[in-house]
This record gives C-alpha cells, sequence and structure tokens, in this order.
C-alpha cells in the first residue's frame, strides 16, 4: 500500500471508529490507530528539508545594569519557593529602585509569574536587563515586558525638548521621562505631551495625563478641558479627576452649579433631588451614564457628581463646616452624599475632611489620604480603641509603609493582648505587621514579649532586615 493510501486508511477508520471499520492485523485497536498515525508521520516528516533556510538567532545585548548579589538572589529563589512569598513584591521594587538585574536563571520563572501577575511588571522592565528583553522577544507571552520602564530614571535638569527617550522609548520610559520632567519644569512637560498627543496610544494617553497630577495647575486646565472630548473614557475620566482637583477650574464651576441644584438645607436638615437625568454635558465631566449593577441610575449621578465637586462649595453652599455636615441628618439619599463627599476627599486629596470622614466611618482610602505623620497617630489611635476584625485589617492597609513607632507599638500591643484569648485570630494581622513595620525594629519587637505571635513578628522583621541589607 502507497504511503498516502495508507494514511487515507488510518483517517477513514478515524472518522468511523475502530468498531465499525476495524484495522488488518493483530492489536485493531484505538491505540493501535494513534500509533500507526505517529509512525506514519514521523516517516514523513524524516529527512524534509526547510523551504528556506533558517536565520541563525541575534544575541543579547551586553548587561549594563550591576547584578544582585548571591545572597540576593538565593533569596529570591527562596520567596519564589515559597519561603515568605508576600514578600515578593517588596524584594522586587527595592532591587529594581537600586538599578540592579537578575541572575539570568531567575528570570524565566518571574517573567511567568508576570504574565499572570501585572502588579510586577514595572519592577521587571528594569530588573530584567537586556537578557531580559532578549527573551521577551522569543516568547510572545512574556513580550509585555518590551512596554516597561528599562531602567531607573535620572534626575533632569537641562534636556531637549524632544529626547531620544522620549521618541523612541518603551512606554515605561517615556511615562518615567515625562515624569521626571514634570518635576523639573512643569510647563515644559505640558508642552511635550502636547506636541505629540494625537499620536499617542489611548493606553499611553490615560498614563501620561496622571503624570500631570505632579505640579497641577491653572496652566493645565486648557489643555485637561480640551482631553475631556477624548474617544477613551479612561482618558477622558483621568482628565476629569485632575480638574476636579483644580477648584477654579471650569468642570469644578459647572459641579458646583449642578450641586446647588440637587442639595439644599431646609430646617435644618439636608435635602436631596435627584438628578432627572445624565445628559452628555454631565457624561464629558465625568458623569458615568450607566450605573453599577444594583445600583439606581439616578443616585449613581447624584453620588458622582457630589464627588466631583469641591469640598470648598459645601460649606458655603450649606452654612456648615465639614465636621458638622458629616454629621448632619440627610433626610434621603445620605449614603450617595456620603459616599460621594468620601470620593471626593480621597480625590481631591483634601485632609481636614479626609479626617473628619475618618472619623465618622474608618475607611482605608481615607487613612491613606492623610499625610504621613498623621496616618500614623490616626492609625495607631484606631488599633487602641478598635477590636480586631476584618475591618481593622483593611484600615491598617490604608497606612503607608514602613510603619514608624507609634503604630507599630500600638499594633504589636494588640497582638499581645489577642494572642491571650483568640490566638486562632491573629494570622493575618501577625502578617501584615511583619511585613508593614519598618524591619529595623526587629530587636524591639523580638524583646517585647515572648508571646508566639510577637516572635513571628520579629522574625518576618529580621527576614526583611537581611532581605534589604543584601539588596545595598
Amino acid at each position: 500500500m502507497s504511503t498516502s493510501a495508507e494514511w487515507e486508511d488510518l483517517v477513514s477508520t478515524a472518522l468511523v471508529g475502530t468498531d465499525r471499520r476495524p484495522l488488518p492485523g493483530p492489536g485493531a485497536s484505538e491505540v493501535e490507530l494513534l500509533g500507526r498515525a505517529a509512525v506514519h508521520t514521523l516517516r514523513m516528516r524524516a529527512g524534509r528539508r526547510p523551504v528556506a533556510p533558517g536565520e541563525p538567532t541575534a544575541v543579547a545585548a551586553p548587561e549594563e545594569q550591576p547584578a544582585v548579589s548571591r545572597a540576593a538572589g538565593e533569596r529570591l529563589a527562596r520567596i519564589l519557593g515559597g519561603e515568605q512569598p508576600r514578600l515578593l513584591t517588596e524584594w522586587l521594587e527595592t532591587a529594581a529602585a537600586r538599578g540592579y538585574r537578575l541572575s539570568p536563571h531567575l528570570l524565566p520563572e518571574l517573567l511567568d509569574h508576570a504574565a499572570k501577575d501585572r502588579s510586577i511588571r514595572p519592577h521587571l522592565g528594569v530588573l530584567a536587563g537586556n537578557r531580559g528583553r532578549w527573551l521577551a522577544g522569543l516568547n510572545p507571552a512574556w513580550g509585555f515586558l518590551l512596554e516597561e520602564v528599562t531602567g531607573v530614571a535620572d534626575e533632569i535638569s537641562d534636556v531637549p525638548e524632544v529626547s531620544e527617550v522620549w521618541e523612541f522609548g518603551t512606554s515605561g520610559d517615556r511615562r518615567v521621562h515625562l515624569g521626571a520632567l514634570r518635576a523639573a519644569d512643569p510647563a515644559r512637560a505640558r508642552e511635550l505631551l502636547t506636541a505629540t498627543w494625537e499620536k499617542e496610544t489611548p493606553d499611553d494617553r490615560a498614563a501620561f495625563l496622571e503624570v500631570l497630577g505632579t505640579g497641577l495647575s491653572p496652566d493645565d486646565e486648557p489643555f485637561l478641558e480640551a482631553a475631556l472630548d477624548d474617544r477613551r473614557r479612561e482618558v477622558r475620566n483621568q482628565a476629569a479627576d485632575l480638574l476636579t482637583r483644580l477648584p477654579g477650574s471650569r468642570l469644578a464651576l459647572r459641579m458646583a452649579e449642578r450641586a446647588a441644584r440637587y442639595v439644599n438645607v431646609l430646617n435644618g436638615d439636608i435635602h436631596v433631588t435627584l438628578p432627572t437625568a445624565c445628559d452628555s454635558a454631565m457624561e464629558r465631566d465625568g458623569i458615568r451614564a450607566k450605573a453599577p449593577r444594583g445600583t439606581g441610575e439616578r443616585s449613581w449621578w447624584l453620588q458622582q457628581a457630589v464627588a466631583r465637586t469641591p469640598l470648598d462649595v459645601w460649606p458655603r453652599l450649606l452654612g456648615r463646616p465639614p465636621r458638622e455636615l458629616i454629621r448632619m441628618k440627610i433626610a434621603d439619599w445620605g449614603r450617595e452624599i456620603r459616599a460621594g463627599w468620601v470620593r471626593a476627599a480621597v480625590l481631591q486629596e483634601d485632609p481636614e475632611w479626609a479626617l473628619e470622614l475618618f472619623a465618622w466611618d474608618p475607611i482605608a482610602d481615607l487613612l491613606a489620604a492623610l499625610p504621613r505623620d498623621k496616618q500614623e497617630t490616626v492609625a495607631a489611635d484606631f488599633v487602641r480603641r478598635h477590636g480586631l476584625d476584618g475591618q481593622l485589617i483593611m484600615v491598617l492597609g490604608g497606612a503607608a509603609a514602613p510603619w514608624g513607632p507609634t503604630l507599630a507599638t500600638a499594633v504589636l500591643q494588640k497582638i499581645i493582648d489577642v494572642s491571650g484569648t483568640q490566638p486562632w485570630n491573629l494570622g493575618e494581622l501577625t502578617k501584615l505587621a511583619g511585613e508593614r513595620i519598618d524591619p529595623a525594629l526587629h530587636g524591639v519587637a523580638g524583646r517585647l514579649s515572648p508571646e508566639p505571635p510577637i516572635q513571628e513578628v520579629a522574625a518576618l522583621l529580621r527576614f526583611r532586615d537581611d532581605m534589604l541589607r543584601e539588596l545595598q
């Protein structure tokens, strides 16, 4: 039987099944069919010449960054192997900030990890080095690396209007370049972005707009107002967020006018009139027409309008300071009004409103909106007054790391107090303390109490302290 005829016979048998069309010879089962097909395929491919000669793969460019120390690389391998895996981000962030690159043997596993976890990708852009980018060019699954930051940004003092990085760099490098220029000369950064705005991808436009949050001023308003007409919703929302932070902007004035139509004080109570429609002008100003599942449209429009209204409007409009407004009776739609105020305090980074709202409803985002020193004292006071539950854990998640002595002492004391009554309930708080407290305090923690949870915190702090020393 010819090769082609034999192949056709195998295909026909596979289509109808060996029970209806048995193969000739002994052992005519499905396994035999697959075995013959495999042999036949191998025979056809053996000795086949390529259609065109292959091109040799280009080699990776020489590395320019220093490699992490052997001890640091070994610790990373331990973390990847399951020892304190929650410290992976801290290790990567620290190593990237110091301009190191990874040992090549660690790259494949980390790139596979980053393919699933987007949060670590910006760190890998630096750490992967030229070898990592070479690998990413060979494997489409790692292609994301080719858009990340490739080096640690230098301080910008005097750069050309259009630099080589801005012209040819990755998206990440261009974002870092724009950020450095924005910090040094806000006007020049805005002019640079304006010059290339129409050529940028939608994703880059949204990312570049976020950079303008540094040094934000009324001079940025015309550019941001024009960005409200962008085709991409993320770009429009980012522009609206920035304009909300400019109290005298046209968007802020439009929102103040809407607030006056929706909210007033009557007989000592706050009364609310819901919007009747979400028109194109409201959508342009960042109010999304479609409500989340389970939320009424009109209440959703109200909440967003409140969130984008400058916070200094409310004391003038309602005749009360923030402390009193937050605690006043709201006849209807109080949840939406206060949720809008929370979003506004976070968006506008208003410490007075954030502090008052946190006292009314402790939320991690409000704690994060406070200045660093205030965060520490407010969070420590909350830990002392509040029991150990999910809310305590979430609030502590809003306190910037590393925690200093005030917050560290409050959390460690809470662990000691609870260890005598509910030791089984300390798992997450113990991990959080070990991950967020300043690792230099490991000795203080270890001497504080012999209780096992405290010693567990101290051991994790020592692990982090050694980890950071290895990356110096």
